[in-house]
């Protein structure tokens, strides 16, 4: 992984306080007032002189306490200059202090070489044949990202959009395990607005950073993979002013690369550079999703995942979860009996809650 400047601002040296800078232009009066008057200082450290200074125990020189109140006004001066000049002027000390593991850059996943990149989209094609529209798409993008050398990878905005059960949370999961990036996923039908995502100012009870902004501070990775989920079931919010508050709306400006780059945190009014955010979103149907956003992202249309398809992932998770070849062959079986012309075919949650029987019935107590 390299580091990658997330935060577009800078932060003062935590030395450099109102104290230690009046203490500091104490010194360097008392020390210019000795130098004219031809004294010799004692020999001590600053703190000591300091004190003394104070104390007005230096003998020869003498700073009166309007040449104190003058270094002290100063020294706050200047120090809320270097704030303003920070942009974390506004922010108290807690915020300031949170924000501050950024300073130093944080992570972020790349690809190395298109070697790997064909090595990443072969694995995870291997165990997801039928998302093999969405994992040739990622499979460009990671051979772009190294042919353009960009800092670190990331999936241009997609909406994979098909039925229920196929497995699009679980494929963009994995290929953010794969790549080596962090991912969270948000229900959208939980997030009728904006604010939960990309966070809301203060003045707010439920003031908050967003969780994007959140994952990365606790992660400190900058590419991280977001993944909204039931996108087209999110609600549609507007203030009394008309203003919209709703979620699709407060992607807008994250999912362009300009505009991410340069991005202004509403709570803490901070400005981030969201550029290599990886946003996958999935529906169930793209029509009640908003002209503007569709416009921002490549829709990939996926189809329900075949029999053939299941009994093979069937067959590879049981092995990967260490359950016995019976066991295995038994869910194989039951899958291979379900009619074509069957009214309900089990999907991929089918499966996986036949893998988790299993592995309970496995490894169930002995009753004596």
């Amino acid at each position: 992984m390299t580091s990658f400047p997330f935060i577009k601002a800078t932060f003062p040296d935590p030395d450099m306080n109102p104290r230690r800078m009046c203490r500091r232009l104490v010194l360097h009066l008392l020390r210019l007032r000795a130098a004219r008057a031809g004294v010799d200082l004692p020999e001590c450290d600053d703190e000591t002189l300091h004190d003394k200074a104070c104390q007005n125990r230096v003998e020869g020189v003498a700073l009166t306490r309007e040449d104190h109140r003058r270094a002290n006004s100063r020294a706050n001066r200047l120090y809320h200059r270097i704030l303003r000049e920070s942009g974390l002027d506004h922010l108290d000390k807690t915020d300031r202090d949170r924000l501050s593991a950024l300073q130093d850059g944080v992570h972020i996943a790349r690809i190395s070489d298109e070697h790997r990149a064909d090595d990443l989209a072969a694995a995870l094609h291997a165990e997801m044949p039928w998302m093999a529209p969405a994992t040739e798409y990622a499979w460009h993008a990671m051979r772009r990202s190294v042919r353009e050398g960009r800092p670190g990878f990331r999936l241009p905005p997609v909406i994979l959009d098909g039925p229920t059960g196929i497995g699009k949370t679980r494929w963009a999961r994995r290929l953010g395990e794969l790549v080596g990036a962090s991912s969270t996923v948000v229900d959208a039908t939980g997030e009728a607005t904006s604010f939960g995502v990309v966070g809301c100012q203060r003045g707010w009870t439920s003031a908050r950073p967003g969780r994007v902004l959140e994952l990365i501070l606790m992660r400190m990775t900058g590419n991280p993979f977001i993944i909204i989920d039931e996108l087209d079931k999110a609600g549609h919010v507007r203030s009394d002013k008309g203003h919209s508050f709703g979620l699709a709306e407060g992607l807008l400006p994250l999912l362009e690369p300009a505009t991410a780059a340069d991005w202004t945190c509403p709570y803490f009014r901070v400005r981030f550079d969201m550029s290599l955010v990886s946003w996958v979103l999935l529906t169930n149907t793209v029509s009640p999703v908003p002209e503007p956003l569709l416009s921002r992202c490549t829709i990939l249309r996926l189809k329900d995942v075949d029999l053939p398809h299941l009994i093979g992932f069937a067959e590879r998770e049981g092995r990967a979860r260490a359950l016995s070849e019976a066991s295995i062959r038994s869910i194989a079986d039951a899958l291979a009996a379900v009619a074509p012309q069957a009214p309900a075919r089990p999907s991929l949650r089918t499966v996986l809650r036949m893998l988790d029987r299993a592995a309970d019935l496995e490894n169930r107590p002995m009753v004596i």
